[in-house]
């Protein structure tokens, strides 16, 4: 467990609280009206492994560890529950499962009640969501072609060919966002952004696809007019219920009627808390930089991107349209590769000791033997990376795509530790150059990049992004802006913002811009773009010579 705390005035302002649920815990931030963070703490949770690609969670454990982040945030601020003005929630796009009454249901094998979540990295529904594909329904439109073993509907999909019986028992099928604010507030609507993102809801026309469920499948959902995955959809921000429900309320140690709001996605919560900022969320991409990234775009029209989920009506900034990309591992992609490397232990106990992450370990290294953050890309020499350890989100769609590493010798020191990392981190840039461009062919370009993430907090990390991408990188003033985008959504809820992009607007702020590097520097990330390109279909070319 974590607390940090910040001063902030002493007047009995009103405050917010966002709720962040990402794969490995959960946090909790408490805002005031300003943005301003008054203090946060976080509780790890657990992730259960298991073979066949298979990634689970509880949500009993998420739910408890929600509420103890919730307790010691607001305790470490110093405030009393009647100063909590709303509260929002935002998760990662797992699937939970329940049965009648709130029961947790197994997902998996192991029979594990406990183990009700199917975690949005599991990969176990990967011949489902082929086999989706093969119909070519016109709903796939709106996921950009090709719907990710991911999303929700292969999983279900699975569950109902290899665990019928828990599909039948089931109560309700929740993304875990939704799954936080019914705890939370006793009310089943579905948050736009979750169902429209991940489930195949048409936000636009304000309806599910009966026939869409009928070829693939999944016909017995729409038999039961969808009651099982959402028939009341909301915006992000929208007030649920009666507020906190009184055993919630208690659980969390914050008053009960405390308005609840319709929460996102958790890397949607990343976009709202920074595309805002500068006053201008149609020229900006909002990439929010953690165990997998995600890219979110806003446009005033529909724009369909090949490859790239959407575009998905008010999923996100409400009455716009949305393009998401990502990479299915960003974060992880950067740890597995210098986990490879033979001086990975000795270098992890060196960054334990001094308090560090191994990647920060390393990124100091690399900062230290060169005259300006951009200079580090030399320091990856003929090392060249393609990250796709478990496949490709955007711009392909490939689930089956895997990574290359390409110029490894045999030297087992810190400066081919060191020369591994700058080259991962250079191939994240790459990757997401490559979304922007096909964004940019479908008439979506942006102009900009604003970051949020775990992984994306390091200087070093920001301008190399800058560099391979050739676009300015912005950050914002808050250190945490995917708790602030749920906390956004809690202030429109609690009467504070007539609506999201006003609080967007006065909650969030720029606070420094990485250009992109000219010159030979420039130079040199263009010819390990096409490197990187290079390995990528040499590397699909050979996989599909195998099959």
């Amino acid at each position: 467990m974590t607390l940090e705390k910040q001063q902030h005035p002493a007047s009995r302002a009103r405050y917010v609280i966002g709720v962040d649920v990402g794969t490995g815990s959960a946090r909790a931030g408490v805002f005031d009206a300003n943005g301003g963070m008054a203090a946060s703490a976080k509780h790890d949770i657990s992730v259960f492994h298991s073979s066949g690609s298979i990634v689970e969670q509880s949500s009993a454990e998420i739910w408890r560890a929600v509420c103890r982040a919730v307790q010691d945030a607001l305790a470490a601020a110093a405030l009393a529950p009647q100063d909590i003005a709303g509260i929002s929630f935002d998760a990662t796009c797992s699937l939970v499962v329940l049965g009648e009454g709130g029961k947790p249901l197994p997902v998996g094998p192991t029979e594990q009640a406990g183990r009700d979540i199917v975690v949005w990295m599991d990969h176990r529904a990967v011949d489902q969501a082929q086999r989706i594909n093969d119909t070519r329904h016109a709903v796939l439109r709106f996921v950009g072609g090709t719907i990710s073993p991911e999303m929700e509907t292969p999983k279900l999909l699975w569950l109902l060919e290899h665990r019928p019986h828990v599909f039948v028992a089931a109560w309700q099928f929740f993304d875990l966002t939704d799954f936080l604010t019914w705890r939370a507030s006793g009310d089943l609507a579905r948050s736009t952004c979750t169902v429209t993102c991940k489930w195949t809801y048409l936000a636009h026309e304000r309806r599910w696809d009966e026939s869409y469920f009928r070829a693939v499948g999944l016909g017995v959902l729409a038999d039961e007019a969808f009651v099982r995955i959402g028939q009341r959809v909301v915006e992000p921000g929208t007030a649920l219920g009666q507020g906190l429900t009184p055993q919630a309320a208690a659980e969390l140690g914050l008053a009960a009627g405390t308005p609840v709001a319709a929460g996102v996605i958790d890397a949607h919560a990343g976009g709202i808390g920074t595309v805002g900022a500068d006053g201008a969320p149609e020229d900006c991409l909002a990439y929010v930089f953690g165990t997998s990234s995600c890219t979110m775009t806003t446009t005033r029209e529909p724009v369909f991107v090949p490859g790239v989920w959407g575009p998905y009506f008010s999923a996100m900034v409400p009455q716009t349209w949305l393009n998401e990309g990502g990479q299915s591992v960003a974060g992880a992609a950067i740890e597995r590769l210098i986990g490879m490397h033979p001086l990975a232990h000795e270098a992890q106990d060196r960054a334990t000791q001094a308090g560090q992450s191994l990647p920060a370990l390393l990124a100091g290294l690399a900062v230290q033997a060169c005259e300006t953050l951009s200079d580090a890309v030399t320091l990856a020499g003929d090392l060249h990376v393609v990250p796709e350890f478990l496949g490709n989100r955007a711009p392909f769609a490939d689930p089956h795509a895997k990574a290359v590493v390409a110029g490894l010798g045999m030297q087992t020191d810190q400066e081919s530790l060191v020369a591994l990392y700058v080259a991962g981190i250079c191939s994240i840039g790459y990757g997401l150059r490559q979304i922007i461009e096909a964004q940019d062919a479908a008439g979506a370009p942006i102009k900009r990049v604003v970051i949020s993430g775990g992984a994306g907090r390091l200087g070093l990390v920001r301008q190399l992004l800058a560099d391979a991408t050739a676009k300015p990188v912005l950050v914002t003033e808050a250190e945490e802006p995917v708790l602030l985008g749920a906390a956004m959504l809690g202030a429109v809820a609690g009467g504070l913002y007539g609506d999201l992009p006003g609080a967007m607007a006065r909650m969030s702020r720029i606070d420094k811009v990485h250009e992109p590097a000219t010159g030979d520097i420039a130079a040199l990330h263009d010819a390990r773009y096409a490197a990187f390109r290079q390995l990528q279909d040499v590397a699909r070319r050979i996989r599909q010579t195998r099959a």
